[in-house]
Formats: structure tokens, C-alpha cells, sequence
């Protein structure tokens, strides 16, 4: 069974690619009512769930009139978006930060089911037995690695 987060994130997703606007603007508190939870429900699957490394950009305004704007961010060519995941990766990338990146990869069909989960296996906590700052930076240099593989088959 869906948690109440994977059926807003599956919502919201559905909304934007039926929306004919490159975006959304969405009130929280209206979605929050139309699935019968509190606003910060709404934050935290916007927080976690349509972030950059996702391919996501998120604005909001707050106030009477607020909203939040979701944008699906789309790259020209497979090789640009991991040529930019490449890039982002220089600093290290936390466990969750790496699944993003991985999540996005799989969404935008640069790698298959398969392939995510391998990478997701070699990139895991439980595999990197290591300590912080440490594990970020050599997940980083795995993923890199990867990234570098895929995007040489790609071209």
C-alpha cells in the first residue's frame, strides 16, 4: 500500500505533465485539503520528493495570495543532464542527494530499472563502510564513474 506521500508526489507529478504551462502553481493548503492532511505534508513531499537533483525547481510566495510553483526542469540532450549530475557531484553527495540524482536518471530513461538498482547497491551506506566526510565523497566518485559510463554508451 502507497503512503500518503507517494500519492501526493503521484498527483502533483500528473498534474504538472498535464499541465500545458511549463509549471504548476499549486496553494498548500488546498492540496493538503484535498487529501485530508496537515500543510506540512505538502512541504515535506515538495521538499523531498521535487528537488534539482529530481528535476525539479520549486518557487514560493507566501502570504495571502501565495503559492508554490513547481517546474519540471528538461535538459536538450541526456548527455547535458549528466554532464550538469556530473558537475553537481564535485562536493560529494549525500545518501539521499545520490538516490535523487539515481531517481532522475531512471525517470528521464537515461538508465534502466536494472541499472538503478546496481548503482544504487554500490552507492548504499551499508556498502560504503565509512566515515563522514568521507562516504559522501567516495559515493560521489562511484557515481561520477557510473555517470561517465552511461554518458559515453548515450552519445
Amino acid at each position: 500500500m502507497r503512503n500518503i506521500s507517494d500519492v501526493i508526489e503521484g498527483y502533483l507529478k500528473q498534474v504538472i505533465e498535464l499541465s500545458e504551462r511549463e509549471y504548476i502553481e499549486i496553494k498548500r493548503s488546498e492540496v493538503a485539503e484535498k487529501f485530508q492532511c496537515v500543510p506540512s505534508q505538502i512541504n515535506y513531499v515538495i521538499n523531498t520528493r521535487f528537488t534539482p537533483e529530481r528535476g525539479y525547481m520549486v518557487e514560493s510566495k507566501r502570504g495571502g495570495g501565495g503559492y508554490i510553483r513547481i517546474k519540471r526542469i528538461r535538459l536538450h540532450q541526456k548527455s547535458d543532464l549528466i554532464a550538469g549530475v556530473i558537475k553537481h557531484l564535485e562536493n560529494g553527495a549525500t545518501q539521499s542527494m545520490a538516490e535523487d540524482i539515481v531517481f532522475r536518471l531512471l525517470d528521464e530513461e537515461i538508465i534502466t530499472k536494472r541499472e538503478a538498482k546496481m548503482i544504487l547497491s554500490a552507492i548504499d551506506r551499508s556498502t560504503l563502510l565509512l566515515g563522514l566526510p568521507l562516504r559522501d565523497e567516495v559515493r560521489a566518485r562511484i557515481l561520477i564513474a557510473m555517470l561517465f559510463t552511461v554518458q559515453f554508451q548515450s552519445n
